[in-house]
């Protein structure tokens, strides 16, 4: 069965980019435009990832994240972040809300994004300790793609 995906993404080109990308490569996935929609969704389905951007409207990604978290401590999610957004404080503070990387998306192929979620997916399934997918500071290093 394939594993569930959920791209909560507001920009609908980049949106259908990623989740095409992610069904060719075997993945069930959903997505959502908003933060609420994402939350909703979230709270409703069984999604194995969390593939969340931070600038969205209404609720942004982080908000989104910690209202999860909060009705929702025990869940074993994985997230990763998937934004532009690169400033330290919001890095650490997806991480301190459990996210196991971010990834810059100038910084990333389509392509790229899927091979890091494949590598999270390893990790996550190993008990890896470290975060699979990059940080955003190694990311920032990469040429945009």
């Amino acid at each position: 069965m394939a594993q569930k995906i959920l791209l909560v993404e507001d920009e609908a080109l980049i949106s259908d980019l990623y989740a095409y990308q992610l069904k060719a490569a075997g993945y069930d996935v959903k997505t959502a435009g908003d933060g609420l929609t994402g939350l909703k969704m979230l709270e409703e389905g069984k999604f194995e990832l969390l593939l969340l951007d931070i600038m969205l409207p209404g609720m942004n990604g982080l908000e989104m994240l910690r209202e999860y978290k909060t009705k929702h401590p025990n869940e074993n999610l994985l997230v990763l972040m998937l934004t532009n957004l690169g400033q330290d404080a919001v890095i650490k503070e997806g991480f301190s809300l459990g996210a196991a990387g971010y990834l810059i998306k100038a910084s990333y192929t389509p392509e790229q994004v899927v091979k890091e979620i494949q590598n999270a997916f390893a990790g996550h399934q190993a008990g890896a300790a470290a975060p699979a997918a990059t940080p955003a500071p190694a990311a920032a290093d990469k040429p945009a793609a």
